[in-house]
């Protein structure tokens, strides 16, 4: 006789030998290694901005204090709602849009998220070419953005090596300057000065547009079998950038004048503590290094088993991403110690954020090391590979939300449909490689996932713990996982996770700014086309609503708002063997009133995870009882 075997609770099937994809719908496709989920998770969160917003926000806002609001908005806003996410993911096993079925009336925000990640796509892929334009050109003996001299450069032009000498010999007034680096990107890489402004784009930057079809090209071939060939890649892409983190950390640290970086980086200004501005930035930080919001995390989490120990992968992948944000802090302030010392000057004012570092202050200090070529390339390949993984992400998001909800006509051309949504954004993409493209790079960036995706994740937990029920969740995180959330998840979810994040969208409308790059003013109407598009995700929600109430028959509160509201017939596990108590049969052509039956068949006898669902639906029928009573 075959014995019994009880799978673990810590232990994912997905870590067991055997036919990983059992318990998953084989037409859909799943994960299938041991750690693709976990590192998809690592590789989607940890992105760019670790690296390039993260330790500047740091010492702008209290230097090491700064850790302390951040761990606290961290506890209260990130690992509770990225636990949601995955859990709404894993136990549907359905993407951003058809995981609505929870409740139909709030199909828009599936809608809206679509939209952001959509608009987030075209231009994070632009970032991914200006890279790959870096990575090309530090292939070469001698950096271009080096010296002077070139055609590209003006007469305010001025390199490093002019400033030491200077430092000597007589003193040079370097307010007027521009270094090397930043003529290279500003008037060679995006020729921004064939532009007026936003409204005269100019000529298309034909190194650019190759760039970006090729990044294009990288992003279609690693999502052409969807999670199959994507979660392979990450492994490489995911681990990579930490190995060449930690070089460039070790270079760092040993530099002359490093550890005045790092001192500037982490001194504690404890009095910033007592500033709102310094929470709010904590708060936005986490907000938008996690990815909550963008139906990434709800994506990767629909393709696991049933019974995945998202829970544990939760704390893994959040806390992580917090301390590689804290380690790239160190990689690159070391690095701006050391260019301060060797320029002269205060480190305050050769600290930047975003692409500003990327590609203006980072290549210059790259120029001052030996082997300037090698670390040039070590770093812009490291960028690469931090911006792929979340790239794959949205594009992964954006194929499976469409393809669940058309999974006829759709799964079996997946790899077609993926070519044409990657055709159609590069095309919509063109305009960012003219030589007016970096203003509208700014535009949606500032935009289009700004207070947009903050309604967006404020209406699902409010949906979630009020409209689908605080119980009813707990009961499905249970019946998945085999134990409720605590008192902590509950607290979070219920109040404040989504008071934290009310502030943080009263905070933005409040301190509204208009868009600016440089010295460049974006005109009225790009402002109005930028709040637009941010307003047009929150209507997605209106506008499902309306067509979700049209849907049902009868009068439109008694019958139409209520009943769209509600769960949908087949709303639940995708398998009818982790279907239990309500969710009994009411798969579209179930065959089977006893899905425990399957499990005993399949393991030879009653599981844990059986003993868990039977538990579930006892305590489900003792509630009904008292609420008849």
């Amino acid at each position: 006789l075959a014995q019994p075997v009880t799978p673990e609770l810590l232990v994912s099937p997905s870590s067991q030998d055997g036919d990983l994809g059992s318990e998953c719908p084989e037409d859909r496709g799943n994960w299938t290694g041991r750690l693709d989920f976990l590192l998809s998770c690592i590789g989607y969160c940890v992105g760019l901005g670790n690296v390039w917003r993260f330790p500047y926000r740091a010492y702008t806002n209290g230097g090491g204090a700064f850790l302390v609001p951040y761990f606290i908005m961290l506890a209260i806003c990130g690992i509770p709602i990225f636990f949601m996410e995955l859990s709404l993911g894993q136990f549907s096993s359905l993407g951003p849009l058809a995981v609505w079925k929870i409740s139909p009336l709030f199909k828009g925000i599936g809608m809206g998220t679509i939209l952001i990640v959509s608009l987030v796509a075209i231009y994070y892929n632009m970032i991914i070419a200006y890279v790959l334009f870096y990575l090309f050109a530090s292939l070469t003996s001698n950096l271009p953005w080096q010296h002077c001299g070139n055609w590209w450069n003006t007469a305010l032009c001025l390199d490093h090596h002019v400033i030491k000498a200077g430092n000597t010999t007589f003193p040079v007034n370097i307010t007027n300057t521009v270094s090397p680096s930043e003529e290279y990107w500003s008037r060679y890489v995006l020729h921004i000065q064939g532009s007026s402004g936003i409204g005269d784009p100019g000529r298309i930057r034909w190194k650019l547009c190759l760039c970006l079809l090729l990044s294009w090209t990288i992003v279609y071939l690693c999502i052409l079998k969807g999670v199959k060939s994507s979660g392979k890649v990450v492994y490489f892409t995911a681990t990579f950038p930490y190995l060449i983190l930690v070089m460039l950390l070790i270079r760092g640290v040993t530099l002359e004048g490093a550890w005045k970086g790092i001192r500037f980086y982490l001194m504690p200004q404890f009095d910033h503590l007592l500033s709102s501005k310094v929470w709010i930035e904590a708060a936005l930080q986490i907000f938008y290094s996690l990815g909550v919001g963008f139906g990434g995390l709800l994506t990767f989490a629909s393709y696991n088993t049933f019974h995945q120990n998202i829970y544990r992968d939760t704390f893994i992948v959040t806390l992580g991403n917090a301390i590689t944000s804290i380690l790239a802090g160190f990689a690159i302030f070391s690095i701006l110690g050391y260019m301060s010392q060797e320029l002269g000057v205060p480190v305050n004012q050769v600290a930047k954020a975003g692409p500003g570092l990327a590609f203006v202050v980072y290549p210059q200090a790259m120029t001052m090391l030996p082997l300037s070529p090698f670390w040039s390339f070590l770093f812009f390949f490291m960028l690469l590979t931090l911006g792929l993984d979340s790239q794959f992400a949205f594009m992964e998001t954006i194929v499976t939300a469409v393809t669940d909800e058309f999974p006829y006509y759709l799964r079996p051309k997946k790899a077609s449909f993926s070519a044409v949504i990657c055709i159609a954004l590069f095309l919509m993409g063109l305009i960012l490689t003219t030589e007016g493209g970096m203003y509208w790079l700014v535009l949606l960036d500032d935009y289009s996932a700004g207070f947009g995706l903050m309604v967006v994740v404020i209406t699902t937990c409010l949906v979630v713990t009020r409209v689908y029920g605080m119980k009813r969740f707990c009961r499905d995180i249970h019946m998945m996982l085999g134990f409720k959330p605590g008192p902590y998840f509950r607290a979070c979810w219920m109040v404040l996770s989504p008071a934290t994040m009310m502030a943080l969208l009263v905070y933005n409308i409040v301190k509204y700014q208009p868009s600016e790059y440089g010295s460049y003013r974006f005109p009225a109407w790009a402002e109005v086309l930028g709040i637009l598009m941010g307003v047009l995700s929150c209507l997605m929600i209106p506008v499902g609503m309306v067509v979700a109430v049209l849907q049902e028959e009868g009068t439109l509160w008694e019958v139409g708002v209520q009943q769209a509201s509600q769960p949908a017939m087949d709303w639940g596990p995708s398998l009818e063997e982790n279907r239990t108590g309500m969710y009994v049969a009411s798969l579209a052509g179930s065959q089977s009133p006893k899905p425990l039956m399957v499990h005993m068949r399949k393991y030879g006898g009653i599981t844990s995870y059986e003993n868990t669902a039977i538990e579930v639906d006892r305590k489900m029928e003792e509630e009904e009882e008292e609420s008849m009573m």
